[in-house]
């Protein structure tokens, strides 16, 4: 955005943080919000903390003191965005979107960072790491939430996090648990979501998928090739069993000695007949920056694997891209067996 097409939105941009405006104490530390969003929105090279104070002729230090010493009901403005969400986006349409960003940084003092997978750049960097829930319906989109992962080393270092202004109560958890919670924040103020999408490396934690299912949220997400499932039920026993009357007892449930063990997706689209003869089905998902997204599908009933055992029969989408097919992605998709293919294709393609 340039400076005209913002100053053409000041007056709505004003009205809009003004229902924010009981999450502060103060007026003052209300009218450096608005220098701040509006330095975000702005066309400056470098939005940082510096050129935003600079370009609205305020001093550096005050914009600084406003993000990092001076406090705001933060609990309380992100419960208002997402009763407004609710209020004004609902829809049967809804997508709900769990991601994670990563920032490359220097040093060993900001919150969280360490030498970890940057996914900006796509390998192990000195970064941190936000996990994030979006929400998108038709046109609209919106960030609902987000929070830092905090390593482990991080979690067990107090003194540390003390140093760097992190609370006591703010502890290692991992990023599935903290995405389910930020899930369960946004729910608890209202609103709903059709349907959930995530990459595959969510897609890959049996936890996090068995998550959405117990709170009954219908999903469509990548999931890894290498992600284990069957697609004929195996047969599972419960009965006790033990070899010769010596050693402990097996666990129970379990699978039958001759049920088939579980193979990766990628394996069934390669062996399974019903995949192998059932011809690929082309979608136009939208028109993007490099022209027309053509993909082309298969589609079977799965059950994924967890612990050893099959859980609840769910769709298994095999996407390839017409114009590179050696590019297959896998998504999994929680619903009902009679959700037409049609809803799984469009949100499975984002």
């Amino acid at each position: 955005m340039d400076v005209e097409e913002i100053r053409q939105l000041q007056p709505m941009l004003k009205a809009y943080l003004k229902e924010f405006a009981d999450c502060f104490a103060r007026k003052d530390t209300r009218a450096h919000m608005d220098v701040y969003v509006r330095g975000q929105l702005s066309d400056l090279d470098r939005k940082s903390v510096e050129p935003i104070a600079v370009a609205s002729d305020m001093p550096p230090r005050t914009l600084q003191e406003f993000l990092s010493q001076h406090r705001w009901e933060e609990d309380r403005l992100r419960d208002r965005l997402h009763q407004k969400v609710a209020r004004e986006h609902a829809s049967g349409h809804s997508v709900g979107l769990i991601d994670e960003t990563s920032f490359r940084k220097k040093g060993k003092k900001t919150p969280g960072v360490k030498r970890q997978y940057c996914g900006t750049i796509g390998k192990q960097d000195n970064c941190i790491v936000t996990v994030h829930l979006g929400y998108a319906v038709d046109d609209f989109h919106c960030l609902l939430d987000g929070e830092l992962f905090l390593p482990q080393d991080w979690s067990a270092d107090r003194a540390r996090c003390r140093e760097a202004g992190i609370p006591d109560e703010m502890v290692y958890r991992p990023k599935t648990e903290i995405a389910l919670e930020l899930y369960d924040r946004a729910r608890a103020n209202g609103v709903q979501f059709a349907w959930m999408t995530f990459d595959e490396w969510y897609g890959g934690k049996p936890a996090f998928l068995r998550g959405l299912r117990d709170r009954q949220q219908r999903f469509v997400g990548e999931v890894p090739k290498n992600f284990l499932g069957w697609i004929d039920l195996p047969r599972v026993t419960s009965r006790p069993y033990r070899r010769r009357r010596r050693g402990r007892r097996r666990h129970t449930p379990r699978l039958r000695a001759d049920s088939r063990p579980p193979q990766t997706v990628e394996y069934w689209l390669k062996h399974h007949p019903r995949l192998q003869h059932q011809p690929w089905k082309k979608w136009h998902l939208r028109d993007g920056e490099k022209g027309p997204m053509v993909w082309e599908t298969k589609h079977i009933r799965f059950f994924p694997q967890e612990d050893g055992l099959p859980t609840v029969r769910q769709h298994l989408l095999i996407a390839r891209n017409v114009l590179d097919p050696n590019e297959v992605k896998y998504f999994l998709g929680h619903a009902t067996a009679e959700t037409p293919l049609m809803q799984v294709v469009l949100f499975a393609g984002g």
